[in-house]
């Protein structure tokens, strides 16, 4: 007989696991209180450097079925959602995400599924590359500068040049002018290079 667990990822403390908890019992889950894994995690961090999802990962065996209410709760994105499903299908988990309905996301049908939430994430993925390039490009043509603004005024630079030619230490400098020993370093280095 197949083990069911549920994984719940928490975005904030002010979110708790009981909402999940509801919604898996509601979709037709009895999940064991010990098989739920509930971790305040951030969905930047992908599913594989999760501590307790790792630990879920050491508990699952074949057969067993793992329950998410979303997909995000398995991944930072479609793709990193679609290599966390390749893993528990290669482990021989089944996985249930309740957002998507009754499908086994290994099953060939939910694995049809991935193939095209990955493929419209790649998708958006790069048509925003492709905006940003093709933006980037439009405004270097209308003579914009990209990029941060210099730290220091030419003026500055100029002072930070008359200081280390009458030998101050960069760090004197940068105390001095209210700048980090960086910026008074990459001013030198753009003095030497004039």
């Amino acid at each position: 007989m197949s083990r069911v667990f549920a994984y719940c990822r928490l975005a904030s403390a002010e979110q708790t696991r009981d909402e999940q908890i509801r919604e898996i019992a509601k979709a037709g889950f009895a999940v064991r209180s010990s098989r739920f894994v509930a971790e305040e995690v951030s969905s930047s961090v992908p599913a594989s450097e999760r501590q307790g999802f790792g630990k879920l990962l050491q508990k699952l065996k074949v057969g067993d079925v793992l329950v998410v209410s979303k997909l995000d709760r398995l991944g930072r994105n479609a793709i990193d959602v679609r290599a966390t499903v390749d893993v528990l299908a290669c482990l021989g988990v089944r996985v249930h995400c309740l957002a998507l309905g009754p499908v086994d996301l290994t099953s060939a049908t939910g694995q049809m599924t991935m193939r095209i939430i990955t493929a419209v994430a790649e998708f958006e993925r790069d048509l925003l590359i492709e905006r940003t390039r093709t933006g980037l490009l439009r405004a270097k043509a209308r003579g914009r500068k990209l990029g941060r603004p210099p730290a220091l005024s030419p003026d500055q630079v100029a002072e930070v040049a008359r200081r280390l030619s009458a030998g101050e230490a960069i760090a004197a400098i940068a105390r001095a002018m209210g700048a980090s020993r960086p910026t008074i370093m990459r001013a030198r280095d753009a003095i030497a290079f004039r």
